[in-house]
């Protein structure tokens, strides 16, 4: 008899559900990468959904990668920074694209592959007459005309982008984190870059995080990532995620599906 009292445990606590702070819903969108027509799309809706509760505190955050591929950079860069939605507070993460290009800018040289994997497109986006194979003086010229075409406010927005975000039980960044690492001692190239070793990861991080950078047909939900990162250059979906409360529900820009 004594030994089944020792058997006993305790009943495992309930787990309580990541949570915005209160009074706070959070609208994250994923990688626009140069398609301008869809962030209007979105932003539209955005607004539409934010109209049903006006009480609270809205804050969009852009997740990153919102250059290159797509053929519209400069005006997704250019509204980003002087069309805020009103009455939100908006927040803007730096993606491995935006770095990209800053890096290419300063020292094009040793920085070319940037052209390689969708640089071109905002080359093209500012008028800029580009090659990938250019030798070092094209490149030099190509950096410095991408320079003086974007105006000094946007060139300062793009340089102080943010790494990442937090706002209660969720963490927000661009590409992922380096498992078994504090947020405080993460590197920025794996903020920006890192991928498998974050995917595959199944133990919980000392947040959800919310990250983009990995295609996905759909949104990934985890335990301990969401990822909202559809493609939006190449399939035309680009999906944000409301956070509100304990609540998540998703956003995107494809059209509803008609029944004939």
């Amino acid at each position: 008899m004594l030994g089944f009292f020792r058997k006993r445990r305790d009943p495992t606590p309930p787990t309580i559900p990541p949570s915005t702070p209160p009074g706070t819903r959070i609208y994250a969108v994923g990688d626009i990468h140069g398609r301008y027509d869809l962030l209007l799309a979105l932003q539209e809706k955005i607004l539409a959904d934010a109209t049903e509760q006006a009480n609270v505190h809205k804050i969009a955050i852009y997740l990153g990668d919102y250059i290159d591929r797509g053929p519209d950079s400069r005006k997704v860069v250019e509204h980003l920074h002087s069309n805020p939605l009103p009455d939100f507070t908006s927040i803007h993460l730096m993606g491995n694209h935006e770095q990209s290009m800053l890096r290419f800018i300063r020292t094009p040289e040793h920085h070319a592959n940037w052209l390689q994997f969708g640089g071109l497109a905002t080359l093209t986006s500012y008028g800029v007459g580009s090659s990938a194979l250019g030798s070092d003086t094209e490149l030099i010229q190509m950096a410095r005309e991408l320079e003086m075409q974007i105006p000094e406010p946007e060139r300062v927005f793009l340089e102080r982008l943010e790494t990442y975000r937090v706002f209660g039980d969720y963490l927000f960044v661009h590409a992922g984190i380096r498992p078994g690492r504090p947020l405080e001692s993460q590197e920025v190239e794996d903020l920006f870059w890192i991928r498998e070793d974050f995917l595959r990861h199944t133990k919980p991080y000392s947040h959800v995080v919310v990250h983009g950078h990995h295609v996905t047909e759909e949104p990934v939900v985890r335990d301990n990532r969401i990822g909202i990162d559809t493609g939006a250059f190449a399939t035309g979906c680009l999906t944000c995620l409301v956070l509100d409360g304990e609540a998540r529900r998703f956003i995107d820009t494809r059209e509803p599906e008609t029944i004939d």
